[in-house]
């Protein structure tokens, strides 16, 4: 049986993705600038690493591979700091934020590469609809397996990565009520949703054959689950989390991340089983509707407990590996957040009850980025 190549990278280094904001100073509005933006770093280093994304309101910067997030917090700082300083060459901001909160979606314009026009083409109003900004986090793996046995695994804690990465509150105008209102967007997508039951690299190679064979999919790329494996990188994609408020943040999260996968490596508390996605979507849409304060069922017990409570009692299994890596002091500010029960999500309706309107919101999420 033919298997899908895989590369193998250093086990549990770490990468990310963010996808930001380009927005207008004047309206605070989305400004499809991206292509100027683009245009403008092609001669710089650091355009292999500051990408398009499908709309032209959105830019995305990618971490290199790293052992430590307080390394790539360097690496994402210097790069931070030349989109600011390009971006005001250009007379636009940035912004974090899961969701643009005012933006109707059918303003957006495709950006102009063979790939994001052939997709909107196909998808149409999905592909403008999905003007949403995340956090994808890269971790590394040796051996195929252990990619697939995260990917699975992993799942047991998509609540907590929603809850405490939430930034989407407002989306077209309106207070969603959701902490994560990007959470529910990719839903219409035939290729999204969670990975088919699929527990050997080969049964998992025979279903990508078929399903590029049958025209759904040319490459990984086609695939939106929430978790997936990029064997040409030897990685497992967590791609749950809507893009902070802050840099800082973001690390903050991508330590999380890093800690959580050297316990599932190293210690398989997990059994990968059918149980794992009995309760997924309901504890995902708790996530996504309450934040923190969302209900949790575990898996295997079926007890319940709040998502806040439950990434409380994560953190006793995986201090350890957090220590070896030099990322407590990271998720020490996350466990702050947690028993305060604030996200980025409340601070943005914090933002609105004081500033007063959706356009103030968006100029305080500016201020925000830039720090």
């Amino acid at each position: 049986m033919k298997k899908v190549p895989f590369k193998p990278s250093a086990d549990l280094t770490v990468g990310v993705e963010l996808e930001y904001q380009i927005i207008d100073p004047e309206t605070y509005d989305l400004i499809s600038r991206a292509k100027d933006l683009i245009r403008r770093i092609k001669n710089n280093p650091f355009h292999a690493s500051i990408k398009p994304e499908i709309t032209q309101g959105m830019i995305e910067i990618n971490s290199s591979v790293h052992q430590s997030v307080r390394e790539m917090h360097d690496e994402l700082f210097n790069m931070h700091a030349y989109l600011s300083q390009q971006g005001k060459n250009l007379g636009v901001r940035f912004a974090g934020g899961g969701t643009h909160p005012f933006r109707k979606w059918s303003l957006n314009k495709i950006f102009p590469t063979k790939r994001f026009k052939k997709l909107s083409r196909h998808y149409r109003h999905l592909s403008k609809q999905s003007t949403v900004f995340g956090q994808h986090v890269h971790i590394g793996c040796s051996r195929a397996d252990d990619a697939l046995y995260l990917v699975h695994a992993f799942t047991r804690y998509v609540p907590q990565l929603i809850a405490i990465s939430a930034s989407s509150p407002f989306y077209q105008g309106i207070d969603t009520q959701y902490h994560s209102s990007r959470s529910t967007i990719f839903i219409g997508f035939p290729t999204s949703g969670v990975i088919p039951y699929l527990t050997t690299w080969e049964a998992f190679s025979d279903y990508f054959y078929k399903m590029r064979h049958l025209g759904i999919i040319q490459s990984m790329k086609d695939f939106y689950w929430d978790i997936r494996p990029k064997p040409e990188f030897g990685t497992v994609e967590i791609r749950v989390c809507d893009t902070p408020l802050t840099l800082k943040k973001s690390m903050m999260i991508a330590a999380y991340v890093q800690a959580v996968a050297a316990y599932l490596l190293h210690e398989r508390p997990i059994t990968i089983n059918h149980d794992l996605y009995h309760v997924y979507g309901y504890n995902r849409f708790e996530a996504s509707r309450y934040g923190p304060d969302g209900t949790f069922i575990h898996p295997n017990t079926l007890k319940n407990t709040l998502i806040r409570d439950d990434f409380l009692e994560s953190l006793k299994h995986i201090e350890k590996y957090a220590n070896d890596f030099g990322n407590m002091g990271y998720m020490l500010q996350l466990v702050d957040d947690m028993n305060n029960k604030q996200n980025d999500a409340t601070l943005l309706r914090e933002i609105y009850h004081t500033a007063g309107s959706l356009p103030n919101v968006v100029r305080e999420q500016c201020i925000l980025w830039e720090k």
